[in-house]
C-alpha cells in the first residue's frame, strides 16, 4: 500500500465521506433510471469541481492544484466504491494530453476551463469494436479532421475532444463538423459514437511520437483505479453478506470452502492495489510509464473480473436481480475491462516491453 502524505490522506477521507454520504449507489440508480445521454448528475460534478477534484493534476498556473496522479487515483478509487458516475477521469486524461503535448496558448485556453469543471473534455481513440491504437484511420488535411470514433467515454457531454489521428493527437471543439450519436452499453454510462466531418482541429505538437502512448497509459491507470474501488467495495459487501446469511442451519462464512474463496479474493485485490498504486506513482515520477501502466491495467482486468463474478455467485439468486446493486458492479466492470486494453492486450504489451 502506498505511503500517503497527510494531505493525500485528508483528500482520500474527504472523497470517501462525500461518496458515501452524497453519492451512494442509490444516487447512481437514480441516474440510471433517468436514462439521460450524459449519464451523470451535473450537480454532483459541479460539487466535485468546487472541492477541487477537477484540477488535481492541472498546474496552479492553469487553475489546478498540481496534486499528482496518485492523489487523483485516490479520489477515483473512492468514487468507484459507490459507482459514482462523472466525467472526472475522462477530463483528466484529456487534460494530460494538453499538458504533455500542448503549446502554452493551448494550455492557457483549455486547462483553466477543465480545472474549474466548466468544460468536459475526453479522449477519442477507438474506431472499431476493440481497443487498437495501431489501426487509426482518422485524418487531418488542411486543419480539418475527418473520421469516426466508435466508443467515446463522456462523448455525449464533452465540449472538447482530444482525437487520435494518423499523424498525432488533435484538439477538436464540439460544434461544426462534429456529430454525436448515443450508444447504449451494459453500464448505462455515456459511450458515444462521434463523427468528424471536416471539423477544425489543432494539433498537439509537443510530446513526440510517444504522446499517444503516454496519454493512453494515464487513461488505463485511471480506469484501473476505478476498478480497484469497485473490487474493494464488492469484497466488503460480499464478506458482510456471508457473515449474516444462514444456509443449512449455519452462517455461510463458517464454510471452509467459502473462506478459501474469500481469502483468494483478498489476495488478488491486494495485488491489484499494489499494481495500480505503482502505475499512479510511475506517472508522477515521469519518464516511461508503459510497463507500469500495462501491469496495472492487466492485473486490474483479471482481479476485477474475478471479484465481480464471485460477487454475483456468492450472493446467489439475489445477486442477479435489479433490485440488488451487485449487477451494477458486474456491468461496469465488464465495460472497464475492455476500455484502454483488455487483459490479453496488456499481457502481450508487457511481455514485448520486457523483451520477450
Amino acid at each position: 500500500m502506498a505511503v500517503l502524505t497527510e494531505e493525500q490522506t485528508m483528500l482520500r477521507d474527504m472523497a470517501r465521506d462525500w461518496a458515501g454520504n452524497e453519492s451512494p449507489v442509490s444516487a447512481w440508480r437514480k441516474v440510471r433510471d433517468a436514462n439521460e445521454a450524459a449519464g451523470y448528475d451535473a450537480g454532483a460534478y459541479a460539487t466535485m469541481a468546487q472541492m477541487g477534484w477537477t484540477g488535481i493534476i492541472i498546474p496552479e498556473a492553469q487553475g489546478g492544484s498540481d496534486f499528482g496522479w496518485l492523489s487523483l487515483g485516490l479520489v477515483i478509487e473512492e468514487l468507484g466504491k459507490t459507482l459514482a458516475a462523472s466525467p472526472l477521469a475522462a477530463s483528466a486524461v484529456a487534460a494530460s494530453a494538453i499538458l504533455l503535448g500542448g503549446s502554452e496558448a493551448q494550455k492557457a485556453k483549455w486547462l483553466p476551463r477543465i480545472a474549474s469543471g466548466e468544460l468536459v473534455a475526453t479522449l477519442a481513440v477507438d474506431e472499431g469494436p476493440r481497443f487498437d491504437p495501431a489501426s487509426i484511420a482518422a485524418k487531418v488535411e488542411g486543419g480539418k479532421l475527418s473520421g469516426t470514433k466508435a466508443f467515446v467515454a463522456e462523448g455525449d457531454s464533452a465540449g472538447l475532444f482530444v482525437v487520435a489521428a494518423t499523424d498525432g493527437l488533435y484538439l477538436v471543439e464540439a460544434g461544426a463538423g462534429v456529430s454525436v450519436s448515443r450508444r447504449h452499453l451494459a453500464d448505462f454510462r455515456s459511450h458515444a459514437q462521434v463523427s468528424f466531418d471536416g471539423a477544425a482541429a489543432e494539433k498537439l505538437a509537443e510530446g513526440g511520437d510517444g504522446l499517444l502512448d503516454a496519454v493512453l497509459d494515464r487513461a488505463a491507470v485511471l480506469a484501473s483505479a476505478e476498478m480497484l474501488g469497485m473490487a474493494s467495495a464488492a469484497f466488503d459487501t460480499t464478506l458482510a453478506y456471508l457473515k449474516q446469511r444462514v444456509q443449512f442451519g449455519q452462517v455461510l462464512a463458517t464454510f471452509q470452502a467459502l473462506q478459501h474463496r474469500m481469502a483468494n479474493l483478498y489476495s488478488e485485490i491486494e495485488l491489484m492495489r499494489s499494481a495500480v498504486e505503482a502505475g499512479l506513482a510511475a506517472i508522477d515520477r515521469g519518464g516511461d510509464t508503459r510497463q507500469a501502466a500495462s501491469l496495472a491495467k492487466g492485473k486490474a482486468n483479471e482481479a476485477g473480473h474475478l471479484m465481480s463474478r464471485e460477487l454475483i455467485q456468492l450472493h446467489g439468486g439475489i445477486g442477479m436481480t435489479d433490485e440488488y446493486d451487485a449487477g451494477f458492479t458486474l456491468k461496469r466492470m465488464r465495460v472497464l475491462e475492455q476500455m484502454w486494453g483488455n487483459a490479453a492486450y496488456h499481457r502481450d504489451r508487457f511481455a514485448r516491453l520486457s523483451g520477450f
